[in-house]
Order: C-alpha cells, then sequence, then structure tokens
C-alpha cells in the first residue's frame, strides 16, 4: 500500500487524487471538515504515483525572487472589486484574449469555495477576490493537464500548496503554463464556515459573499453578504469585527498543516507570487490611495515577462519591504492554543459556532494575569 504524507502535514492539494490511474483515491471530509486522501486498499495497484506526485514527499527547491513590484490596475472600477490592487484581473484578461484558460477559486451554488475555470471575460468576476476557506481542487489538475496537451495556454491560481500539487502533478514545465501562488495565511476549515452561515439567520439563495469589501477603503475593509441578483447587502460589518475573520486572522480554526506549510517561501514552483502589499505607507504613501495595492513577485523568466507586457501602474521594490509587511510569505501561522478544545465542542454540537469562536478567542485567566505581571514589571 502507499504511504501518503502524515496527516500533520497533508495539505489536501489532491494531487494524490488526480494523479490515480484507477481512481482508488477518494478526498473525503474529516471530523474538523478538511479533506484528506483516502486509498482503496481493494482497487489500489501499488503504482506508487500518488507517492511521487506528494508535494510532502517530494518537496521542490526554493526559486529566490527575481524582480518584485508594487502594482495596480489602472482601471479603477476593477481594483475597487478586487482584494488588492487588481493584477490578477490583468493577468486573465490577457490569456483569455489569448485563447487561453483560467483556474481559480470561486463559490459554488452552496456558498462552498471550488476550484474551477473559465474562458470567458464574462465569468472572470467569480474569481476575482479572497476567499478564506479552504477549497476543493476536485479534477482540475487532470482539466489543466487536458488543456495544456491540447497546444491551450492556461493560467492557474491556487494557494502555495495547490500550485505545488499541480506541478507535481504534471512533473514537467509546460510553456503555455503560468502559474500564480495568492499569499497564504492558512486555509480555514470548511466546516466551521457552513456553521458560520448557519450562525447567521439570512436566506443565502443567490447570495455572494465579500471577504474584502472595500466600502470603508481597502485598509479597513469590510466582510459583506450581498443578493447577487438585487446588489441589496444582506449582512456587514467591518471584517475587524466579524467573528469568522477573528477566529481565521487568529489561527483558530486553520488546517494542521498550514501550521507548517511545505509549500511556503517560494518552494511552489510558481511563476508569479501575488498578494496584498500591506504596509506600503511606510515606503511609498503617494503611491497609497486606499483602493488596493498589489505585491507582485515574479520567480520566473515567464513570469517577469508576462508582468511586464501588462503596463499596471507599478513601483519596482525590494523583497524585504514586502516581507515586512506580510510575513505569510514565508512564515507559517501559529497554532491558536485552543484550537483543539475549539473542534472538540465544535463536534459535539453543544454550542453554536459564532458563541464557540468567541469564547475560545478570549484570553485565559491564566493569560490575562501574565499581561498584567508583564505590564507591571515594563513599568
Amino acid at each position: 500500500m502507499p504511504e501518503l504524507a502524515d496527516l500533520r502535514f497533508c495539505s489536501g492539494c489532491a494531487a494524490c487524487f488526480n494523479a490515480c490511474p484507477v481512481g482508488s483515491i477518494e478526498m473525503r471530509e474529516n471530523s474538523e471538515g478538511f479533506l484528506y486522501p483516502i486509498v482503496n486498499k481493494d482497487s489500489c495497484t501499488e503504482c506508487k504515483l500518488c507517492e511521487n506526485v506528494c508535494p510532502v514527499l517530494n518537496p521542490f527547491q526554493r526559486k529566490e525572487p527575481l524582480e518584485t513590484f508594487a502594482a495596480k490596475n489602472r482601471n479603477s472600477s476593477i481594483r475597487l472589486e478586487s482584494s488588492s490592487g487588481g493584477i490578477f484581473s490583468l493577468i486573465a484578461e490577457r490569456i483569455i484574449h489569448e485563447g487561453g484558460v483560467v483556474f481559480g477559486a470561486c463559490y459554488n451554488d452552496s456558498m462552498q469555495v471550488e476550484h474551477n475555470f473559465t474562458e470567458s471575460l464574462a465569468e472572470l468576476n467569480r474569481f476575482m477576490g479572497s476567499k478564506y476557506i479552504q477549497g476543493n481542487i476536485d479534477h482540475c489538475y487532470r482539466q489543466a493537464a487536458h488543456f495544456l496537451d491540447s497546444g491551450r495556454k492556461v493560467l492557474f491560481s491556487g494557494t502555495p500548496c495547490q500550485i505545488a500539487g499541480l506541478n507535481h502533478y504534471l512533473h514537467r514545465d509546460y510553456a503555455d503554463l503560468l502559474t500564480i501562488e495568492v499569499v497564504c495565511h492558512g486555509v480555514p476549515s470548511p466546516k466551521v464556515w457552513r456553521h458560520y452561515l448557519d450562525t447567521l439567520n439570512i436566506n443565502l439563495n443567490h447570495a455572494s459573499v465579500n471577504f474584502r469589501d472595500k466600502q470603508n477603503g481597502w485598509q479597513h475593509y469590510n466582510f459583506t453578504i450581498s443578493d447577487s441578483i438585487s446588489g441589496s447587502v444582506l449582512f456587514t460589518e467591518p471584517a475587524s469585527q466579524n467573528l469568522f475573520m477573528k477566529g481565521f486572522l487568529r489561527n483558530l480554526y486553520l488546517r494542521p498543516s498550514c501550521h507548517h506549510c511545505v509549500s511556503k517561501a517560494f518552494t511552489s514552483g510558481a511563476d508569479i507570487v501575488l498578494g496584498d502589499f500591506w504596509g506600503i505607507r511606510n515606503y511609498y504613501p503617494e503611491f497609497d490611495d486606499d483602493k488596493g495595492v498589489s505585491l507582485v513577485i515574479a520567480l520566473s523568466q515567464k513570469g517577469v515577462d508576462l508582468f511586464n507586457c501588462l503596463s499596471p501602474d507599478c513601483i519596482e521594490i525590494d523583497y524585504k519591504q514586502a516581507l515586512a509587511g506580510n510575513p505569510s510569505i514565508e512564515y507559517s501561522s501559529t497554532c491558536h492554543p485552543n484550537r483543539a478544545r475549539f473542534f472538540a465542542l465544535l463536534n459535539k454540537n453543544k454550542i453554536k459556532a459564532d458563541c464557540l469562536i468567541n469564547d475560545c478567542l478570549k484570553p485565559a485567566a491564566l493569560d490575562k494575569l501574565k499581561s498584567i505581571i508583564l505590564k507591571i514589571i515594563r513599568k
């Protein structure tokens, strides 16, 4: 039987699932809501392809940044619809204009995140914006390989582990493939997301989620749910006050592998890394209008050449400036001390998700005491 990655390190990238030639691997949700590969012993042929494509068992070498930019889409409307500076949209539009296919994360009818593809400019808005839930890759690696083998250009965007999974699955470099790794803090549990939505008591039919609504600016964004048909707002509040976002940013329900990610720090094989240029005000305040600034890191000549063709509003910067405001580029998130307790209580279904998140984010009495003592010592 194949020996897949330890559950503590498995990212759920689904490379093994896509690679299995006889369909002996199923991606199954565990008690925390994360997908893990399960091997059917009866049908497995022990070809070991699943082991060979695993990014955890076969990590890539680190790439070094070739060029780093602060960048903005010159179309202000698209930039306001985007989470940061609207550079993903520029790249995706170019690929589609050249007859290519764009893969990325989008919502399905159940408000869960999945990977899918589009060949249409009209559908690109589905793939724009940050989605802070782990998405289901399903058979997207196989689909991307099919397009590439057919001579089509492919843009594939995803988290570091998803890009690593794709590159291991393909096992070769395609001239027509461009990969974009999004800077990743970690991926929250889809199960927690479902429980959280249940607490809102709103009609989610035709709903649209925006984790990074810029109605109050890029720096102080809102979490907003709207009706996708009428455009009316169903729920909105500052992200800093939103319980799901609080639990996410404080690492309460991230996937275990996110606390020691093997695909961070430019080891996914990506051509470009995209994220927010947090801290730009410290270096180039005149470039920040609070509508969003993208961080663009080119890791391959392919990435450099494509970015140079886009003509966005941009400034070349020192990579260290980017890392200072966005350590998630290289460093994994620290596990919250109440993580195990949170999932144990969630699975007992005794406490609603909103109450449970609030309770588990409260500092323990001992932590409060330590904080008071430290303040006295500092004085």
